[in-house]
Order: C-alpha cells, then sequence, then structure tokens
C-alpha cells in the first residue's frame, strides 16, 4: 500500500504570515522572505531557534538564496533545502515540510516562498527541444484557446467566463495582502486590452514579488512549547502527481482531478465537505476548470454556479476568498505558501471581512506548468 501523510504523526500549521505581494521593485529578496518569517514565528509563538528544519520554495530569484535570507535569524545550523517545481514551488515546500515532521525528523519545520522576477526560462532550449509554434504558445494564448474551447462546449459567454476575475477582485480588494486590491466591475475587466484570445489583462495574473511563510509542528512540539492548540490547523492529507497520458482531455484538469481525488480520499472526507478552495487560477477559465474536476460542481456547470454566488464568501464553498491569483497574485514561489496561509486564517475565523462563515475544511490546490499538481486538506477540530 502507498504510504500516504494520514498514515504517518499527525501534523498541524501553527503560524503563518505573509509580506504582502507587491509590484516588482527594489525591495531586496532577504527583506521580503525575512519578514514572512518573523510574522508566522510570532503568530506560532515560536523563536527561530525552535524551528529544526527549512524549505524554501522559489522559482525566478537564485540558487543558494536561503542562506542569505536565514542569516538574518540566525545561524542555527539546521538543515535547509530549496525547491524549484514552477507554479507549485511553495506547495511542494510545504508538503516537504510536512513530511519531515510527519516522519518524526522533526519536531517544528517551516515552509517559506519567495521570489522576485528576476529570470524566467524554460528546460525546452536545453533539452534540445523544438516545436512547431517555436515557442509562440505563451500560457496567456493556451488558456486563451482552452477559454474559447470551453465557451463553445458549453454554451458559455466571454461575460461568464470574466465573472471569475469579478468575484475574485472584489475578495482581493478585502485582503491587505493582495496585490491588486481594488474590486472591478464586469466592465473593466472586459476593458481592453486583450492579452489573447477571450483574456483581458484583468483576466490574467499579475506576477510580481512577496513572501510568505507556514510553520508546521508535531503534537509533541505543541505541548512541549505551550502553543495554542485552538489555533492549531491539521493537515489532513498532501498529495502530489505528475502528468500521465490524457487521451484528448485537458491534462491540467485530468491531473487536478487525479490529485484532488487523491487528496480527498487521503484524508477520508468527501469533496462537499470542504468549506474553502484556493486555486490555481492564473487565468480565469482556470477556476471554471478546476473545480469541475475538482467535483465542486457538474461538468460544464462552474460558470452558471458562480453566477448563482455558490463559489463567492459565504456561498456554499468560498473560492479563491484570498483574491486568488487573479487578485492576490502570483509571485511564483510564495503562492502556494500563501494559499496555506489564506486557508489557515480561515479555517481559524480569522479572516476578518472576507471571513467564510463556520469553515471547518480548506483545500489548497496548484499546478506546475501542467507537469505537475499538489492538493493539500486542511481542517481545525
Amino acid at each position: 500500500m502507498t504510504a500516504t501523510l494520514a498514515r504517518l504523526r499527525p501534523v498541524h500549521v501553527v503560524g503563518v504570515g505573509l509580506h504582502p505581494y507587491q509590484r516588482p521593485g527594489d525591495t531586496p529578496y532577504t527583506r521580503l522572505g525575512v519578514h514572512a518569517v518573523r510574522a508566522a514565528l510570532g503568530d506560532a509563538g515560536l523563536a527561530w531557534d525552535q524551528v529544526q528544519a527549512a524549505y524554501t520554495g522559489t522559482a525566478t530569484t537564485s540558487m543558494g538564496l536561503s542562506r542569505l535570507m536565514f542569516r538574518h535569524l540566525g545561524a542555527t545550523g539546521i538543515p535547509l533545502a530549496q525547491v524549484e517545481n514552477a507554479s507549485a514551488s511553495g506547495s511542494t515546500a510545504f508538503r516537504q515540510a510536512c513530511i519531515e515532521v510527519a516522519a518524526g525528523l522533526a519536531d517544528v519545520a517551516i515552509a517559506v516562498g519567495v521570489d522576485k522576477p528576476l529570470k524566467f526560462s524554460s528546460p525546452q532550449k536545453a533539452a534540445g527541444l523544438h516545436d512547431l509554434a517555436d515557442g509562440r504558445v505563451v500560457p496567456a494564448t493556451h488558456f486563451a484557446l482552452l477559454a474559447s474551447r470551453y465557451a463553445h462546449d458549453h454554451g458559455v459567454t466571454p461575460e461568464q467566463i470574466a465573472a471569475v476575475a469579478v468575484k475574485n477582485s472584489r475578495n482581493g480588494a478585502l485582503n491587505p495582502n493582495a496585490q491588486r486590491r481594488k474590486p472591478r466591475t464586469l466592465d473593466e475587466v472586459l476593458a481592453p486590452p486583450r492579452i489573447s484570445g477571450l483574456l483581458t489583462r484583468r483576466q490574467c495574473c499579475p506576477i510580481g514579488e512577496g513572501a510568505a511563510a507556514a510553520i508546521v509542528a508535531s503534537d509533541d512540539a505543541i505541548a512541549r512549547f505551550g502553543l495554542d492548540r485552538n489555533r492549531a490547523v491539521t493537515v489532513l492529507s498532501s498529495a502530489s502527481r505528475s502528468e500521465t497520458v490524457y487521451d484528448g482531455e485537458n491534462f491540467d484538469a485530468a491531473l487536478t482531478r487525479e490529485t484532488t481525488a487523491e487528496a480527498i480520499a487521503e484524508a477520508g472526507l468527501t469533496v462537499d465537505e470542504v468549506d474553502v478552495v484556493e486555486l490555481h487560477d492564473a487565468f480565469t477559465v482556470e477556476e471554471l476548470l478546476y473545480v469541475e474536476a475538482m467535483g465542486l460542481c457538474a461538468p460544464g456547470r462552474a460558470a452558471y454556479a458562480l453566477e448563482a454566488g455558490e463559489f463567492d464568501i459565504g456561498g456554499r464553498v468560498a473560492v479563491s476568498a484570498s483574491g486568488g491569483l487573479l487578485s492576490m497574485g502570483h509571485p511564483i514561489g510564495p503562492t502556494g505558501v500563501g494559499q496555506i496561509a489564506e486557508i489557515t486564517t480561515q479555517l481559524r475565523g480569522e479572516a476578518g471581512d472576507r471571513q467564510h462563515p463556520h469553515a471547518r475544511t480548506g483545500l489548497a490546490h496548484l499546478v506546475g506548468v501542467g507537469a505537475v499538481c499538489l492538493v493539500h486538506v486542511l481542517r481545525r477540530a
């Protein structure tokens, strides 16, 4: 039988912190990351020398950046590792921190996501691969084609797809850590410029900079350090998969369906028990595709469920209460850890004006260039 997180000892999120996501600027990445770490330590009630392992998710900044960042907190000799997994870098760092604690290798571990958009590269050139489009099908074009196909297949209008950005801008306006903090009307979302096909600028996520941190701990650590168990959020499951071969099916959605099903089963729940979801909505159509793949609504019905308010804060299930990638922003390395911070905040009942009522169970989802997908399920007792 395949080992799962649920078969090891319990892991709890005990502290979260963020540096607000922002447009690229002159702020050193060390300041971004240390700000988030100190916020997480303060939230948990821990000192840096009580953390026993650290994983840093980063994709666009530099190799070896952890040492320069963590030395501002103290050289304690703990193991450090950097994780790169495209958009899922932070999610993967969080998974590694959870495994470290679940396996008994550490009692307290931290996952940090930090990035500045300094360098973007893909492996195709180094692999000597060439395609017919010669690199012209950039992500916005790929998802614009998917949006057109989705609209055609399900009788959905461009306005219904754009409504994802309207909802998420409304949520992001309530989030002090979001990069885009202005609510947008449908007309504003549909306004030029178009980036590709149906997708306008506000239907594409901003890539900026920022940082997020999440501290996970064992039951032993909570007792030993006198942490507030009432604010601890349990990590029920952590699923990580890579793509297989899909017969004509959108690989992002197919991979999301498989990974979500694995995470939900490992957690011992049904998807109907999930109250809050943070997902990879880098482009508006992705939210529609992924909520269907997760089983939150029937195939082809996401736009209509959105229209009915089912995915609003206060609706059947709050999707992207943080503002999602579309409004919270997508600094890449921090994104997955930031999702954990949002879900933890929601499950604690500490999200203020964007609080989803009676939230008990949350799900975080990210894909990395379509090749990998990570899903975490968290619950507060």
